[in-house]
């Protein structure tokens, strides 16, 4: 069942999401989906298709919305919030849409992947919380119990960097935090869900998946973030793809020629060892 709805309304902008819940009593697990494209673009129907198979499987799946970048108009912290907000939001109303409150994850591909693997570590810290106290379930911690990142961007200034060569004249980092790194890193480290891979938070298990021949997002980001991971004794493991690029998420599950059906095995015996 698929149900459309407001999860959260920040500056006068409504924010919407899709939730798709199994049949059944439940309680069940649920996974917060956060889309990608570049902090500029995208939407949660990026999600359409792994709503309804997460659903079959026993998972509640709330695709989101969340505010983007456009010329002129930066959206961080905006986005961070709007996606604590939805995490906020799936626990605060878990009773109404069957969700165990306890067993919630995130998942993200691309800037989608950043922005959940970011308010995983870091969502209740004091840069991020706090921002929308009027909130209905602006109280409630947004730290979940897993967090998949797909293709992510784990380390800004390294995204910043590899942008110079491959995309110079859409520097999607800089637009996203509304600055380059020369002029201020401290913005560059606080965005980077690298920064907060330390013992403090370690309760959080992660997948990270990747192929190996991506060129929009080099896979040496998410190699080092699993390193990091490691160091400070996360329950880390990621899932390489050898040949694959980017932009595969968006596929069904269901399809046999789609990246997203040679992925679907992984994410469920993740999900069911660690959610």
């Amino acid at each position: 069942m698929k149900q459309t709805l407001e999860y959260a309304r920040h500056d006068g902008e409504a924010l919407i999401a899709d939730i798709y819940v199994p049949d059944g009593a439940g309680p069940f697990p649920a996974l917060v989906g956060v889309h990608g494209g570049g902090w500029q673009q995208g939407s949660r129907e990026i999600y359409r298709f792994w709503g309804p198979f997460l659903a079959a499987r026993g998972y509640v799946l709330m695709a989101v919305d969340y505010r983007t970048s456009a010329p002129g108009r930066k959206s961080y912290p905006q986005a961070v919030h709007d996606v604590r907000a939805a995490v906020q939001f799936i626990k605060g109303e878990a009773a109404s849409y069957k969700v165990d409150p306890a067993r919630v994850a995130l998942i993200g591909d691309s800037a989608g992947g950043h922005l959940a693997t970011l308010v995983a570590l870091a969502g209740d810290s004091p840069t991020f919380a706090g921002a929308y106290p009027d909130d209905k379930h602006a109280a409630i911690p947004t730290k979940p119990k897993a967090a998949i990142g797909v293709y992510g961007v784990y380390d800004m200034v390294r995204q910043w960097n590899s942008d110079q060569v491959t995309r110079p004249r859409d520097q999607i980092t800089q637009q996203f935090l509304g600055v380059a790194p020369m002029d201020d890193r401290r913005i560059f480290f606080d965005a980077s869900p690298i920064s907060y891979a330390t013992t403090a938070n370690n309760t959080i298990a992660f997948l990270l998946a990747y192929g190996d021949e991506d060129d929009i997002v080099d896979r040496a980001q998410a190699d080092a973030f699993l390193i990091a991971l490691k160091q400070a004794k996360f329950w880390a493991r990621n899932a390489v793809f050898p040949g694959w690029g980017h932009y595969w998420m968006a596929t069904s599950p269901e399809d046999p020629t789609t990246g997203s059906y040679r992925f679907a095995p992984r994410l469920l015996r993740f999900l069911e060892e660690k959610l």
